[in-house]
């Protein structure tokens, strides 16, 4: 059974020019264990879906359609209070600042047992203990003086791991992950992700890594879901998708990775741009910027179809589909 199932989501927000549709029919899972990177470009849809399953939508914006189940709860229509008892408790969240994330008139050691006490039932001497434990198992050296220190007295990647920590506090089943290593140099994004390749190899959770870095993604996870414009346009293991991407976005996601083996002028990149909500063309939404676009490209609307390994949401595959059959 999966932990966490997203079934067909649908995200809008009103505006005076009508309804913009930002995730449309959206639909994965994750199982216990595993790690599900979300890729794409800028406005594809990545942060908002990590909002939408931890309950942190922006008003306007709403669940317009379908389901997002925790252990096979249905947890997107719930009300704000209980929805604030399941996030932090059974959802851990980690944003991309964590300077943005911590309260910088707080110790850490404070918002950490706040958190624990918050979730847990245990006493004020036992959350401290506990969050001595939670900065130990990050890496954080000293724990016992530095849970004492304010957010601005830690590196970046110090502040990180107390926002991972955090995460943590309560035991969650799931992590949402929203770009925890963009803000940090290379050698402490590689402690960062070793450091969630141990959690969920230690505790079992399961964690949705959202990054524009093909090379966290490649690293760090067991699936990878390329996203664009509101839409999943390719899912599947991480070795396959990488190095067999059946979609044309994600071929030129790929192509557009600097090859240090081999000699070329310029980098290849993907012509156009991500359309805006309001001019999501018809039929697949990446077919004015695609190299192999057709007619039906152009009409029809690909489901997520069959390509080898991997589900591309491509016509390209429509004649494998039909060979299954």
């Amino acid at each position: 059974m999966s932990l966490l199932e997203v079934n067909h989501l649908i995200v809008e927000f009103p505006s005076r020019r009508g309804l913009l549709r930002a995730l449309d029919d959206v639909s994965f899972s994750i199982a216990p264990g595993e790690i599900l990177g979300v890729v794409g470009e800028s406005g594809a849809g990545k942060s908002l879906t990590g909002a939408s399953i931890i309950g942190l939508l922006e008003p306007p914006g709403r669940v317009a359609g379908g389901q997002i189940l925790l252990q096979g709860e249905r947890i997107d229509h719930l009300p704000h209070e209980k929805m604030r008892h399941i996030r932090g408790k059974r959802i851990g969240a980690i944003f991309q600042d964590p300077l943005t994330s911590l309260n910088p008139l707080y110790t850490v050691g404070q918002q950490l047992v706040e958190t624990i006490r918050t979730h847990l039932p245990v006493s004020a001497s036992e959350a401290r203990e506990r969050a001595v434990q939670l900065l130990r198992d990050t890496g954080i050296p000293a724990a016992e003086q530095r849970i004492e220190h304010y957010p601005h007295q830690f590196s970046g990647g110090m502040r990180q791991r107390v926002v991972i920590a955090l995460a943590l506090a309560a035991e969650p089943q799931l992590i949402v992950a929203d770009e925890p290593t963009t803000a940090l140099d290379v050698s402490i994004q590689a402690q960062i992700i070793q450091l969630l390749k141990n959690i969920c190899r230690s505790r079992g959770a399961a964690v949705m890594l959202i990054t524009h870095d093909m090379g966290v993604i490649a690293e760090t996870c067991d699936r990878v879901a390329v996203m664009y414009a509101g839409r999943i346009a390719e899912i599947g293991p991480v070795h396959e998708v990488i190095n067999r991407p059946a979609h044309p976005y994600t071929a030129g996601l790929m192509a557009s990775i600097p090859d240090m083996d081999s000699e070329r002028e310029r980098l290849a990149q993907i012509d156009g741009a991500m359309p805006r909500l309001n001019a999501i063309p018809p039929g697949c939404a990446f077919n004015p910027r695609c190299p192999h676009a057709f007619e039906r490209c152009r009409i029809e609307r690909p489901d997520l179809l069959p390509a080898g390994a991997t589900r591309a949401a491509c016509w390209l595959h429509a004649a494998y589909r039909k060979e299954l059959a």
